[in-house]
Order: structure tokens, then sequence, then C-alpha cells
């Protein structure tokens, strides 16, 4: 059986390091052969990539530490497909009073691939994430998020949340950047499962638990085996005119949807949990101003 590998951020005394995990086994990563995470998806070959992290391990470090992707990953752009589940589809239709946009784009042969952020804006576990104060319905969207290098190969994955305002984006669909760009509105991590070369989805679960004054307040699951669209047509479609010198992320939509009288609320607690790649958990606040 081949031992699961990850790669992190951690914090030590100065900064933030570069980690790689193999198994249950973390090291600390050479800063001199590996010089940063941008360095490294912009100059190593996918099929090089564990190879080179094992080489460039150096001291261990504690099996229980603290692992981010905040301060680590940087210059890397992040994307989102939408509508790539059919709970993802019902949903948008309900809040656009039966636009058909979505059921449209959801048959389509061409995804719907829109910008989030810039890497370097996402927060990561255990910050706060956003929603708008402008906004009257806001949820979160828990997604399996991939991670793609310069060199247009997948790497791995990780996790992301995709803070929206449904009521915005429900008013005109044309509305979606403000609806799903703003302030603290995507967070990513804890850390990347590396899966060089995958073709093809993983069997995954994708968990997610809002906690409101100690309470559970909404839980719900999905597979990535509903999953409308193949990972390499989103891939594919992503980089079909667009290049990443030093990678792009790709959230993949979400199968999660609260019911349509839920809403954030100042102080939610939201876990989102994949196996193997681990839980990110934020807490909401709101951004902005009338």
């Amino acid at each position: 059986m081949i031992e699961p590998c990850f790669l992190f951020g951690y914090q030590d005394a100065q900064d933030i390091r570069l980690g790689f995990q193999k198994g249950s086994h973390l090291y600390a990563l050479d800063a001199q052969a590996i010089p940063s995470f941008d360095w490294l998806m912009a100059h190593l070959p996918a099929s090089d990539l564990i190879g080179t992290l094992e080489a460039a391990s150096a001291s261990p470090l504690p099996a229980d530490m603290h692992t981010t992707l905040k301060g680590v990953v940087n210059r890397q752009p992040i994307w989102a497909a939408g509508v790539t589940y059919k709970t993802s589809e019902e949903a948008r239709e309900r809040e656009s009073a039966g636009s058909t946009v979505y059921t449209r784009v959801y048959s389509a042969a061409r995804p719907e691939i829109f910008w989030k952020a810039m890497a370097y804006e996402a927060v990561s576990s255990g910050d706060n994430v956003g929603i708008r104060s402008d906004a009257r319905w806001s949820v979160p969207e828990p997604e399996l998020t991939l991670v793609v290098n310069g060199q247009q190969e997948l790497i791995g994955f990780t996790i992301a949340n995709d803070m929206s305002s449904r009521d915005i984006e429900g008013e005109n669909p044309l509305y979606l950047p403000q609806a799903k760009v703003y302030d603290d509105a995507c967070s990513i991590g804890p850390r990347i499962w590396l899966q060089p070369n995958a073709q093809e989805w993983p069997q995954l679960d994708i968990h997610i638990e809002i906690e409101r004054e100690g309470a559970v307040c909404f839980s719900g699951s999905t597979s990535t085996r509903k999953l409308h669209r193949s990972l390499t047509e989103l891939v594919e479609y992503l980089l079909r005119c667009k290049t990443f010198s030093q990678g792009v992320f790709l959230m993949t939509g979400t199968g999660v949807v609260p019911s349509d009288d839920f809403t954030l609320q100042v102080a939610d607690q939201i876990r989102i949990k994949i196996d193997p790649i681990g839980e990110l958990v934020n807490q909401v606040h709101v951004v902005g101003k009338r």
C-alpha cells in the first residue's frame, strides 16, 4: 500500500515554512532545495514532485503539528467551477425563480468556470470567513479543490470553502462576481494531498457541519461520485486558452446546499472535512459596509 503524501505549511520560530508528510511522518523541507511553494509550482514537474520532496526532507516535525496553507500559497489564482452537482443546479434554479440558466449550464458541453481570488487573499483554517454586509442570504460551499502546477499538470487536492451570497446571485446571474468575490470569501487548506497526474476523481466523501451557539444548526455531506463533470474536463477547459506560470487552484463545485431558509450568522463555526486531506475550520464575520 502506497503511503499518502501531503504538502503543508507550518509556523517555526520566525516564519511559515514548507513541510512534507509521508504516511504518519512529517518533515521540514530544506529551504535551499525547495525555496517556496511558488518555486515548486513553477519548476517541479508532477512526475518528479514526490521524489524531490522526499530528497529535500530534513528534520522531523511533531506528528500533531498544526498545518496551514496561509503564508505558503501566494501567486496562484483560485478559480471555481459551478453547477457541477445536480443539487447545486436545483438550488440555483430555485434562488433565481426558475431562470433555466443553471439547468442549461449543467447540461452544456462547456462548464461554468469563474475567477474567485488570488491565493494570497485566501484565508485558511482557524481564520475568519466573511459574509457580505449587504447580503441577506449567505452560505458556505464545501468543495474539493484541484492543485495544478505551472506545467499544467495536476499535483493534488485540497479543501476550499467558496462563500456565496445566494440572494445577490439569485437576483441576477450577472451579479455572480459580487456574490462570490469579496473580502474573506475564500478559505483553503489545511494541506495538499499529493496525487500527481491523477486522471480520475478520487472517491471521497465531503462533510460540512455548522455550529451556532454551541449547537449544530446544519450538517450535510456529498460524494465526489456525484460530480457531473470529469476531472480532466474541468482542467482542460480552465487551461484551454489561459496559462498559469506558477500554478492555479480550481474549486470543483458544491454538492451540499443548506435549505432555502438557512443563512449564516456572525460567529457561526464552519467545519468542512474531506479525508484524508483533513478539516478546514472557520468562523464567520461580516465584511464591508452597506
